[in-house]
């Protein structure tokens, strides 16, 4: 099947639009943060790693998304390409925010005055996350007849949700100094959840549903009760050791992991609500 080039009318629609503002914020930024150096502490390098490894990685699909757009080649892909491009689109929006918010951390911790060039990087970072939001309102309000895919609708996002709560909870979990166990067992179940909503996902993109020897939405129920159970877990436990952190910097980790599995926890209730909901409709 012969790949057809799309019509230059495609790079100026709102969408690609979008896309465009994403992709020119997001290298100004990482070309703005890549000479910082010289990190104080150790946990600032983990955020700082964790800032770049945002801002490349999105530049790189969103650019990915927008050549195979314009030359149509996504008809030849094995994958359902409005799931995948809903999913780049919410979880890049997610991520940049959480980049948004620690580097301006990074630069507070530093011993040095922040230069104007740095304070740059948190304002590109910042209209990043404006381009990846308008693009997400501009995917879900998509007429009927463009199918939005299940990514786009609710539970779809509240999928990327837990993706997103459970790598940014793995970051600020590596960054503190705390009890083993507690770090063993947060780790374990930011894991196990992890995995589960991330397989998810990938199950949605790859249009693999279908063919689960069992009926998906049954998986998908018991995938939302398990990460329920245990994020109330990790909660506890994080609440119990913000209770008795003495360390400043790593009290402010631990209360941003605390905030992060809150709303990790909450995101897989809400994602349960509607998973039990639609068991009872098909039954």
């Amino acid at each position: 099947m012969p790949v057809a080039f799309g019509e230059l009318s495609t790079l100026t629609t709102p969408l690609s639009l979008a896309r465009f503002w994403a992709l020119l914020w997001g290298c100004l930024t990482f070309s703005l943060a890549a000479p910082v150096s010289n990190l104080a502490l150790t946990y600032l390098t983990i955020f700082y790693k964790f800032c770049m490894g945002t801002w490349c990685s999105f530049f790189i699909l969103t650019f990915l998304i927008m050549a195979i757009n314009f030359v149509q080649f996504h008809s030849l892909l094995p994958l359902s390409w409005k799931n995948l491009t809903a999913t780049v689109s919410a979880l890049g929006m997610l991520m940049t925010m959480a980049a948004t918010f620690a580097f301006p951390w990074i630069l507070k911790e530093q011993p040095d005055n922040a230069k104007p060039s740095e304070v740059a990087v948190t304002v590109g970072s910042f209209l990043t996350f404006i381009g990846y939001v308008v693009e997400v309102q501009l995917i879900r309000t998509q007429d009927s007849q463009q199918q939005r895919g299940y990514m786009a609708s609710v539970p779809g996002f509240l999928k990327v949700v837990q993706v997103f709560g459970g790598c940014v909870a793995m970051v600020l979990l590596v960054a503190q100094e705390n009890e083993l166990w507690r770090i063993s067992v947060s780790a374990v179940v930011y894991s196990l959840c992890l995995a589960a909503s991330l397989g998810t996902v990938l199950v949605m993109v790859g249009d693999c549903a279908g063919r689960c020897p069992v009926p998906f939405d049954r998986v998908l129920a018991g995938f939302s009760a398990l990460g329920v159970l245990l994020y109330m877990v990790a909660t506890v436990i994080c609440i119990s050791g913000a209770l008795g952190h003495q360390n400043v910097n790593g009290l402010v980790a631990h209360m941003s992991e605390t905030v992060i599995v809150g709303i990790t926890l909450l995101a897989y209730t809400v994602d349960l609500a509607f998973s039990v909901k639609l068991l009872c409709d098909r039954s």
